[in-house]
């Protein structure tokens, strides 16, 4: 199950200086950085939109605006002005509006809850397009640029918007604070899911304000963990939605999702059947092909193992009409089972049909590839670092990407009516940030690669303080990431900078242990039913690989990590002898396995762990930390939110009260508004330097 790794390593040794009179990063330098949204193409490809976050600690709060962005050069222009929080902008397809999402006040009235907004992209005041009481959560536009469909929380019993606006109104005079419910899914992350309300698609008519619910009395409704636009695809003529649905309605903990297709005339609801079903897959993504003929979506056969990845697959729309009746889902497959990567929603079509865009990992980074339906071969159009979105229209695709070494941009490069690449170039078309950056020395970022465990190439991601002289000794800060199926590396981490890490003086090792993605499904499921075990070895084997440098001050070696990495380094607290490493930092991190059943994940617990440890107690704290505390005793900074519902903060305070019941040194760090990631500017400074000072 080796991970593949490059043709040629990069050398071990840094060679790299910096000036001595650049200054370094800090977390209030970082915390001035403007943040960088997700970007829409104009249909003639001349011109993008996206949203531009600026923080402010002294406020604890970060506003966004809408820009306007030139594909063939100049200068960006603000779109808006008087919103605080306006995102997700999106071109209508015939150019004439930009649609965003925001909460404003406007004609004496404020939102309670976020609004679609249209304003011309010539500039002028946004107008709110309609008062949707229970709110919008995102959108798309219909091709004839006159409708919006969208997403709103609706008590799906009622029926019309005045009953909605009537029980929404009740709810918020509500005195008791009470949350009752019977369904499996209930909260994500860190919130309780609207009380007896379901996600539905809407449709906004534009000349009149007409609001129309697509699914009312239909018993559908989106996925209830984060609905977003990618849950939904609108056809080429307008006639047509496919969606994402739960074929349980919150029942199942671990659910699989179905497709199913709104029928329309207009605005009305023809019919609402089922597209795409099957118990032992799970479905996502859905795209209508140029000529609405195909629909790409993801889907991942679950039966087979919880780790499977999504794969492409194809839905032939004519054969689907003609067998829908009688063996539902007969025409779709999938189309990249040789592909071992896994691509992620959105998809996109490539102008003339022959090909599918989408984004995937990659050892370490996150690239948008080209994935060809006739010849099922991959290639990567547009290289991270990391690509955290793209659009594509009239040859142009721009590309938000971020790297280690500096925070999102927005580049542009041309593709043919294919998908190709139809010039190596990429042009950037903003620089927000290189003002603040200028002068700001950082140090090198490089990708390596050791024997980890089971004799595997595995990869880490080194990050060298500015400076960096080989002559001397740093200490060593190992960051271990969350997931644990995700793969860090070239990367820029707002909440875990590697670089502000750095520029305190240590060298900073991200390793892509076993069960890391990006490197096909073996590596990735290789740690299923026995976790700690593989991930301990390729920690302690990059340890000592690199206790080995004569850069590397054997002495001070520091272990971190937030989420899994949490649980990494609680484990490695039960598990590796005291003194080899100074001192651990545990954010978010899961302690019981036992505990951890109040989390919003709970579905997942067994097919990961092996067993319900109502079923096999023994095989679920063989992978449990806390029960090896008998052995813990390196010193240790606890640090967890109170509305974490991911890993609920209970988890953090057992394992800081064990620490402390048995007398090993320990700081508890705790906040009781945040959740899973420290968000707000201020908690977050703070967050920094009591992991500076811990350290």
């Amino acid at each position: 199950m080796a991970a593949l790794k490059p043709k040629s390593k990069p050398t071990s040794t840094p060679t790299f200086t910096s000036k001595k009179s650049q200054k370094q990063l800090t977390v209030e330098l970082m915390w001035q950085l403007q943040r960088l949204g997700a970007p829409s193409i104009s249909p003639d490809g001349a011109q993008a939109v996206c949203a531009v976050a600026q923080p402010s600690v002294k406020e604890n709060k970060i506003q966004s605006a809408i820009w306007f962005l030139s594909t063939l050069g100049g200068q960006p222009r603000k779109l808006t002005q008087c919103g605080e929080k306006d995102g997700r902008p999106q071109f209508s397809p015939n150019g004439e509006w930009v649609a965003f999402v925001a909460t404003r006040e406007q004609h004496g009235k404020k939102d309670d809850e976020p609004q679609l907004y249209l304003i011309p992209p010539d500039g002028g005041e946004a107008q709110r397009a309609a008062d949707v009481a229970t709110g919008v959560v995102d959108f798309k536009w219909f091709p004839d640029s006159k409708r919006i469909a969208f997403i709103s929380w609706v008590w799906p019993k009622l029926k019309g918007s005045k009953a909605q606006a009537d029980q929404l109104k009740e709810t918020k005079a509500r005195k008791d604070t009470a949350y009752a419910t019977e369904d499996a899914v209930y909260r994500h992350w860190d919130h309780n899911l609207p009380m007896n309300r379901v996600p539905h698609i809407l449709i906004l008519d534009i000349a009149s304000g007409r609001v129309t619910d697509l699914l009312e009395g239909s018993g559908y409704e989106l996925p209830r963990r984060e609905p977003s636009a990618n849950e939904f695809a609108i056809s080429p003529n307008g006639k047509s939605i496919c969606f994402v649905h739960d074929p349980d309605k919150a029942k199942n903990a671990a659910p699989r999702m179905a497709l199913a297709e709104i029928e329309l005339k207009g605005s009305s609801v023809v019919a609402v059947r089922d597209l795409v079903k099957n118990k032992d897959w799970d479905f996502a993504g859905p795209a209508y092909s140029p000529t609405g003929d195909q629909l790409a979506f993801l889907a991942s056969h679950q039966s087979l193992k919880h780790t499977q990845p999504s794969h492409l697959a194809l839905l032939e729309m004519q054969a689907q009409k003609t067998t829908q009746t009688k063996k539902q889902g007969a025409a779709w497959k999938t189309i990249s089972a040789h592909w071992d990567r896994e691509p992620q929603a959105p998809l996109k079509w490539s102008e003339d049909g022959s090909a599918l865009l989408c984004k995937a990992e990659d050892k370490g980074r996150q690239h948008v590839w080209r994935f060809d339906i006739a010849t099922s071969q991959s290639t990567v159009v547009s290289e991270g670092g990391t690509v955290h979105a793209f659009d594509e229209a009239a040859g142009q695709l721009v590309t938000l990407m971020d790297r280690a070494i500096h925070p999102g941009r927005i580049h542009v490069m041309k593709v043919n009516e294919s998908g190709q690449a139809a010039s190596s170039e990429c042009k950037r078309i903003e620089h927000f940030n290189d003002d603040l950056l200028d002068g700001i020395a950082l140090g090198n970022t490089e990708e390596h690669w050791f024997k980890g465990a089971e004799g595997d190439d595995v990869q880490v991601w080194l990050h060298f303080p500015p400076g960096f002289n080989k002559t001397k000794k740093y200490p060593l800060l190992h960051t271990i990431h969350g997931g644990p199926h995700t793969g860090p590396g070239d990367v820029w981490h707002w909440r875990w900078n590697y670089h502000v890490f750095a520029a305190q003086g240590y060298v900073v090792a991200n390793v892509n242990y076993h069960g890391s993605s990006g490197f096909g499904l073996k590596f990735l499921d290789s740690i299923t039913h026995q976790w700690g075990q593989l991930e301990l070895q390729d920690m302690e084997a990059c340890t000592d690989w690199l206790r080995k440098k004569t850069w590397i001050d054997k002495g001070r070696v520091f272990a971190t990590g937030g989420s899994y990495g949490g649980y990494m380094v609680a484990w490695m607290n039960a598990h590796v002898k005291p003194g080899k490493y100074q001192a651990y930092v545990c954010h978010a991190g899961c302690y019981d396995w036992v505990g951890m059943f109040s989390d919003d994940a709970y579905g997942w617990h067994a097919q990961e762990l092996g067993g319900w440890y109502w079923n096999d107690m023994q095989k679920v704290h063989s992978q449990s930390p806390h029960a090896y505390a008998a052995s813990m005793k390196t010193p240790t900074l606890v640090i967890h939110g109170a509305k974490d519902y991911r890993v609920p903060d209970s988890q953090g305070l057992a394992y800081y009260n064990t620490l402390k019941a048995k007398g090993v040194d320990a700081r508890l760090l705790w906040y009781p508004d945040e959740n899973h990631w420290i968000l707000k500017p201020a908690n977050n400074v703070i967050w920094y330097h009591e992991f500076f000072d811990w350290i």
